[in-house]
């Protein structure tokens, strides 16, 4: 082997030698890189198991988790949340608006239908009605949170419907109290709760005013439902005049069938009782406001027919439009004070309505013709609308947190259900007989009733502001 040869083998076995070397060091190289990362993971699930000093608990700061649910904002608007306060309207049609028209049911029943039941057996008619409307949250509520959303909306319209059909082909008083009372009564109950649950769900700034547009269907009910059945019964018939309500129950149901979807899952059954409800002694100043309130609060819806008409201050085909009248007013006392009560606070507006109401009911006294009792029923109407739709905002601001807002509604309906239940039929009872002195002191019953209710409310009112002051609540 040449010279030659021999450098050339060299610089050969030098390439390679520096080759395997190039290629051992790229090895290293990749090893150590991947203990690097692993070493960096290992450092990271540490970190993410073991709080640092800084995020470790000191007394009276609770610090924020690494990670978490991100919280629920309701969207406040668009497209599905305003179809939820549509589909909302037509069930408080449903509901509050068939409890706002029996007025003229009332009046028809003791001069036609009914002749010799008393007024007060007759208003127990639609006192269970509007009070099952309240009692049987107590039972929706849960329910409605446990995820059955859709079958108590699909039961209860069936309810409503089947039970205004059932209505119209009754004769005897216990028939119209299973069908009317009890069938209407349960099925409004098993809507009303969680339909206005859902607007809590989508709504959050401005849900007072949200929540008094959607209640505007309820006097809306009132305004048209007592002009057909007037302009019906004398043509058709009692029982065909009240078929065409149902018929167009049935047909408004489909708004809701479609629109209404709850947009959170289900959380579990929820407390119906909350103890530390009866410690608060606002809250439970409030509720027993409320059963004053409710108690003689709908005495003129059932009764101011009956009185124009024994008192000759209008024909007995303009007196069923008092009835109207007053759910005309209802519709601005729905949408202004719940607007008002953002801006000043839902209790003090509540006050201030509640004030009206008992000026305007001692008012009754002195109605004397046509003029006047239109006047009293727009007035009342509007005050009345008020005191019915700010309550359940005003519980919610009572309530300590939120987990305890439905328990607490719950047990506030109960008191205004039972007020509902016997309020109208003590009305009726001292009325009975129609003399003057008599229609006196029903009138001074239902204004008395609300003047005690103002009373207490205020209190409440008071005992808020000693706990938090403020003028705003």
């Amino acid at each position: 082997m040449n010279l030659n040869e021999k450098k050339a083998r060299s610089n050969l076995d030098l390439s390679d030698t520096d080759q395997s070397s190039a290629s051992r060091s790229d090895v290293e190289k990749d090893i150590e890189t991947t203990a690097q990362i692993t070493a960096l993971e290992q450092t990271y699930a540490v970190s993410v198991r073991t709080p640092s000093p800084a995020a470790t608990p000191t007394r009276g700061i609770s610090p924020e988790p690494a990670t978490g649910p991100v919280p629920d904002v309701p969207p406040d608007g668009g497209l599905q949340a305003w179809l939820q306060v549509v589909g909302a309207s037509v069930i408080l049609v449903d509901t509050w608006g068939i409890v706002n028209s029996f007025g003229v049911f009332q009046a028809y029943y003791e001069e036609y239908t009914l002749p010799n039941s008393s007024p007060s057996d007759i208003s127990w008619i639609g006192s269970t009605q509007a009070a099952l409307l309240l009692l049987v949250g107590v039972i929706a509520g849960p329910l409605f949170d446990a995820g059955h959303f859709q079958t108590l909306l699909r039961v209860g319209l069936f309810m409503v419907i089947f039970g205004m059909f059932m209505t119209s082909i009754c004769t005897a008083y216990w028939q119209f109290l299973l069908a009317q009372g009890f069938c209407v009564g349960i099925g409004m109950g098993l809507l009303f709760l969680p339909c206005t649950a859902i607007l809590s769900q989508y709504f959050a700034r401005r849900r007072a005013l949200v929540i008094g547009v959607s209640s505007a269907g309820s006097p809306i009910a009132g305004i048209v439902f007592p002009i057909i059945f007037t302009n019906l019964v004398e043509r058709i018939g009692f029982g065909w005049a009240t078929r065409i309500i149902a018929f167009i129950l049935l047909g408004l149901s489909i708004v809701p069938l479609i629109f209404l979807r709850p947009r959170l899952p289900p959380r579990g059954r929820r407390a119906e009782f909350d103890p530390s409800a009866i410690r608060d002694v606002s809250y439970m100043t409030f509720n027993l406001a409320g059963f004053f309130a409710f108690l003689t609060l709908y005495v003129p819806f059932f009764y101011i027919t009956l009185f124009a008409t024994s008192h000759r201050i209008s024909s007995v085909t303009f007196a069923p439009y008092l009835v109207t009248m007053l759910n005309a007013g209802s519709v601005f006392g729905r949408i202004i004070p719940n607007a008002l009560a953002d801006k000043f606070g839902s209790l003090n507006v509540l006050v201030v309505c509640m004030l009206g109401s008992t000026a305007v009911g001692f008012g009754w006294l002195g109605i004397k013709n046509t003029a006047g009792a239109a006047a009293f029923a727009l007035l009342y109407g509007a005050l009345s609308g008020g005191v019915v739709s700010l309550t359940p905002t005003v519980i919610v601001s009572l309530s300590p947190d939120m987990g305890r807002v439905g328990a607490r509604m719950g047990m506030g309906f109960m008191v205004t259900g039972l007020a509902l239940l016997v309020g109208t039929p003590i009305a009726g009872a001292i009325v009975n007989g129609y003399t003057e002195a008599r229609w006196h002191g029903m009138i001074a019953y239902g204004a008395t009733g609300l003047l005690v209710s103002t009373a207490f409310y205020a209190l409440s009112r008071l005992m808020v502001y000693r706990e938090r002051p403020g003028w705003k609540f």
